[in-house]
């Protein structure tokens, strides 16, 4: 198992090295599609981790705000394993190689990659949730449900926004299969076809599974690891961060002397952050003042912690979802308050604008 209290040269780093991928997940892969076709049960399925997690998607069965899940993928070291048994997913908690779980294999699974999913919204009226998650995904596993004809108007719209995001990786997954008639996928799965020529998933695999019931997983699994390669990464500049999510993690019943700062999640596109890092984020505090012109207040804070899901970090690194703990006052962090800032080195971030012309 790798170690986060060590002292660690960045530009020794690459996003495949078992220093990074032990503890953070390296690549972002966004689960798009329209609502209900099983977007959640597939990453619970991949992850072992709900990403439906308040109490409205609780009680409407469906994902409202983005969803987040870790994934480390394994291979099997035996040649003679057969593909796709030879891939398996397990959630960012699995710390040791296990051994392959095929009978009489006698092989030792290999960490090969960790990825962390986002998983967007399909209701129409939450495009923009999902837009906001398009922005830090490096591929996209676009999913089409095959007892209902293809596409579906979120359908069209999440591939034509991951298309204006020019992700060019993208996986197609024909979703539960086990409610359909063999004819019934068949055509199902031409609808797809034709659905997606031109775009960027014309060559794409288009994988039948059932998340439910976890039928092609481990296909899915390879698919990930073959087709979707981990991108060139910076660890050498300033570090940048964008934030797709913030929140207060304190509880009505805690005591003042317990409160902590504010939470700031999000992915670093560039440099490495470090716990105890002083860190400016902008455009901070947003306003207008009495002749109703646009003012912007610059926050400026220390990183006190950084978490992968439930890892602790002293680092962390571009690529994958992280959670980076401050001392901001946590109401300026309540109810995603910060979604759509950029937190990094005071000296080297970028201008704010009120507005383009």
């Amino acid at each position: 198992m790798a170690r986060t209290d060590v002292a660690i040269d960045p530009t020794m780093l690459t996003p495949t090295s078992m220093e990074a991928m032990a503890n953070q997940a390296t690549i972002n892969i966004g689960i798009i599609g329209h609502v209900a076709h099983g977007k959640s049960a597939l990453v619970k399925a991949i992850t072992g981790t709900s990403t439906v997690r308040y109490k409205e998607e609780l009680e409407r069965n469906i994902t409202i705000k983005l969803g987040y899940a870790d994934a480390k993928i394994y291979k099997c070291n035996n040649p003679a394993c057969p593909r796709p048994d030879c891939f398996k997913s397990y959630g960012s908690k699995m710390r040791v190689n296990p051994p392959c779980l095929r009978p009489s294999c006698g092989g030792t699974m290999e960490l090969v990659r960790h990825v962390s999913f986002v998983d967007c919204p399909g209701h129409d009226v939450l495009m923009a949730t999902m837009l906001n998650g398009a922005a830090v995904m490096d591929a996209a596993i676009l999913l089409v449900a095959a007892n209902e004809e293809c596409p579906q108007p979120q359908t069209a719209e999440h591939l034509a926004a991951v298309e204006t995001m020019k992700l060019e990786n993208i996986i197609v997954v024909q979703n539960k299969t086990d409610l359909v008639t063999m004819d019934q996928a068949t055509e199902n799965h031409a609808q797809i076809q034709a659905f997606t020529q031109k775009t960027f998933a014309e060559k794409s695999p288009i994988i039948p599974t059932s998340a439910q019931l976890q039928f092609n997983i481990d296909a899915v699994v390879e698919h990930i690891y073959r087709s979707i390669p981990v991108p060139v990464r910076d660890f050498t500049s300033d570090p940048q961060m964008i934030v797709i999510r913030s929140f207060d993690i304190n509880k009505p019943s805690d005591d003042i002397s317990m409160l902590k700062g504010g939470v700031a999640g999000g992915s670093i596109l560039k440099g490495v952050l470090t716990v105890g890092d002083t860190v400016e984020i902008r455009p901070g505090e947003v306003t207008r003042d009495e002749n109703m012109q646009v003012r912007v207040r610059p926050l400026r804070t220390r990183i006190v912690s950084l978490h992968a899901e439930s890892t602790k970090l002293q680092f962390a690194i571009p690529g994958g979802l992280i959670g980076a703990g401050t001392l901001l006052d946590p109401s300026l962090c309540r109810k995603n308050g910060l979604v759509g800032n950029v937190v990094g080195k005071p000296s080297s971030m970028p201008k704010v604008f009120a507005e383009i012309t």
